[in-house]
């Protein structure tokens, strides 16, 4: 299965594929739905599992899209775990 199935545009999906990925994994499977539903989130996942990635292309694509609220304020907070990254 590709990336295009799970709601991502195919700017985005072109990007992962020239990357090298060409199939989402389980995380990412239920997480990039979810979340470009805007479903707020919790996920707990062994390291290397695509958690980064999950939230991530979801995050670009919302970036790509305009804006209902006019403004210069922030549309994305990236969290860390300083830990794992």
């Amino acid at each position: 299965m590709s990336f295009a199935p799970l709601g991502l545009n195919a700017p985005i999906c072109q990007a992962v594929a020239a990357a090298g990925y060409t199939a989402p994994t389980p995380v990412q499977l239920r997480v990039i739905p979810e979340a470009l539903s805007g479903r707020d989130l919790m996920v707990s996942s062994q390291t290397g599992s695509g958690k980064t990635a999950a939230f991530m292309l979801p995050a670009l694509q919302l970036l790509t899209e305009a804006h209902p609220a006019h403004g210069r304020g922030p549309r994305a907070l990236v969290r860390l775990p300083t830990r794992e990254l």
